[in-house]
């Protein structure tokens, strides 16, 4: 069985910048919807959503129907004590009926179906227990898990995510290229997320 659940990790309080980034509009959605759209698109067997911070609030103005059946929504009351947090709650809702889970940050707008496949269907075939998409030299977003890293997940702790699991597991990683003219962009400041508009509207995109 390779059933694989995506958890769009969605839950931060964008302190940095004074407004839940998830609604920020991207193309006439939000980036949030973007990135939901495409997770929804793309042949993972179920979509976490995992808010926190102001929840209620961004599941009201989202475009994308969260009702779903290939939607669940899993809402982290410790989203205070970072992204490790939010990977567990995610976890805890699939790891016993799932293989696989591939981690997508819900501020990275321009994550496609595409890319979401490919790296599927890459680490699926090395028969690797680890795969991230490579951007140049450097690792990025999305990452997969298989179940036998699942124990070590649960002991993350802090706002760094998976990242000692894959850096203490180098030989065990499928790094997976994009394929394709792929920008990693992550919203984390507003320079970002005018960086996001002016790349949005030089491909045609508007609000």
């Amino acid at each position: 069985m390779n059933k694989i659940a995506g958890l769009v990790l969605a839950a931060g309080a964008s302190a940095r910048m004074g407004q839940p980034k998830q609604l920020l509009p991207a193309g006439g959605m939000a980036v949030l919807d973007r990135v939901l759209q495409q997770a929804l698109k793309s042949r993972l067997d179920l979509v976490v959503v995992v808010l926190g911070h102001k929840a209620q609030e961004i599941k009201n103005n989202l475009s994308s129907d969260l009702s779903h059946p290939k939607f669940k929504v899993v809402h982290n009351k410790d989203y205070r004590k970072g992204m490790s947090s939010s990977i567990i709650a995610g976890l805890s809702a699939v790891e016993n009926d799932y293989d696989h889970i591939m981690i997508i940050l819900g501020d990275m707008p321009l994550v496609s179906s595409d890319v979401i496949d490919h790296l599927i269907e890459e680490v699926l075939k090395s028969g690797k227990p680890l795969g991230a998409i490579k951007v140049g030299n450097r690792r990025s977003h999305p990452v997969v898990i298989s179940r036998s890293f699942y124990p070590q997940l649960h002991q993350l702790k802090g706002d760094i995510g998976a990242r000692h699991v894959l850096a203490e597991n180098p030989e065990k990683i499928c790094f997976v290229s994009p394929g394709q003219d792929f920008k990693d962009l992550d919203i984390d400041s507003m320079e970002d997320y005018l960086g996001l508009k002016k790349f949005l509207e030089d491909q045609g995109e508007k609000e």
